[in-house]
């Protein structure tokens, strides 16, 4: 298949470039970039090197889509779409990194991104294959989730499916790598800021938090969920504890279960032992999500879930390539195979 990746100079970008590079059905047909168009693509992502021997290009959309089969669309919010529409009526299936289409709701979509959407009309499926992999079978255009949601949903949903606890007091407590904050420059991502510091940030408007909950309100519509989101001193991954409160009188073991069935055959889901803690480079470069510690404070009835993913990959990039996977029909872990780097 013949795979175009447009904005393929930013983090995510060079993220599926990599991840494209080593997938045995896939050409990557055409890599775009208006800042770097003619430049080769080692010149932004060295760890490409002898490994794509090609440029950047300024191309228009309906120039992408003759190349292309499937295209990545890996812009700032607000650009997809104007684009995606033009990729689909030249029959090509699309899947998008943006925040564009991945809300159901979509004056949601326009009072979190400060955004006028152009195109309501365009309908795309949830890219989270754990939870939607029947219905991305059929798209033709994919939302990937954002990488704090994909953390979170997948770290509580056994728990709010088997109602256990209370789906009104959900509290998430996220820590991102600086990466997610995008390869831009920007004065809160410099080194002197970010080194031997942890900064909370949006602690209540984060315009992840209502994708989060509209997703979770599918299996149940009371749900309710304090974020927090926090930068650390790291270059990528995301740890997320969740802090439940207990409905039912259940052992740890039990919760571990709980999971275990949940997320029976799924391929980079990996359920951790009771009182086992994910770690973040255990995930690092991979599209796996570790989900663990299965802790029950009985004293105060709550139950304490961790989860750790690589934000750019399970987080973005990775989780795209699995999406465009179960489209094309492919083995879904076709290209990402990789194992985590640790230490």
């Amino acid at each position: 298949m013949r795979v175009g990746v447009i904005g393929a100079s930013g983090y995510t970008g060079g993220e599926l470039l990599r991840i494209l590079a080593m997938h045995e059905a896939c050409e990557i047909s055409c890599a775009t970039s208006r800042k770097y168009a003619g430049e080769r693509i080692h010149k932004v992502h060295p760890h490409l090197r002898e490994i794509l021997d090609m440029r950047f290009e300024n191309l228009a959309p309906e120039d992408v889509a003759t190349r292309s089969d499937v295209v990545f669309t890996a812009l700032p919010h607000g650009v997809p779409m104007k684009i995606v529409p033009v990729l689909l009526e030249h029959g090509v299936k699309v899947v998008d990194l943006s925040g564009d289409f991945r809300f159901k709701s979509i004056s949601t979509y326009e009072k979190y991104y400060q955004l006028k959407h152009e195109h309501p009309e365009i309908k795309a499926i949830y890219g989270l294959p754990e939870l939607y992999r029947e219905k991305i079978k059929k798209a033709e255009v994919v939302a990937n989730p954002g990488c704090y949601p994909t953390s979170i949903i997948l770290g509580v949903a056994p728990l709010i499916k088997e109602r256990i606890i209370d789906v009104g007091k959900i509290i998430a407590d996220s820590k991102s790598g600086a990466s997610g904050g995008g390869a831009q420059p920007k004065p809160v991502l410099h080194f002197c800021m970010v080194e031997e510091n942890i900064l909370p940030y949006k602690v209540s408007s984060h315009r992840h938090l209502p994708e989060i909950e509209e997703r979770l309100r599918e299996f149940d519509e009371r749900v309710s969920v304090s974020f927090v989101p926090h930068l650390v001193p790291v270059i990528r991954g995301i740890e997320t504890t969740i802090h439940c409160f207990l409905i039912e009188d259940v052992e740890g073991e039990e919760i571990k279960k709980i999971y275990e069935k949940f997320y029976e055959g799924e391929p980079f889901v990996r359920v951790l032992n009771h009182r086992e803690m994910p770690r973040m480079s255990s995930v690092r470069g991979t599209n796996y999500i570790d989900i663990g510690c299965f802790e029950v404070d009985k004293e105060r009835e709550r139950a304490i879930v961790v989860s750790v993913i690589d934000n750019l990959v399970k987080g973005a990039s990775g989780q795209a390539v699995q999406n465009m996977n179960i489209m094309l029909g492919f083995k879904e872990d076709m290209g990402l195979r990789s194992i985590g780097v640790h230490p």
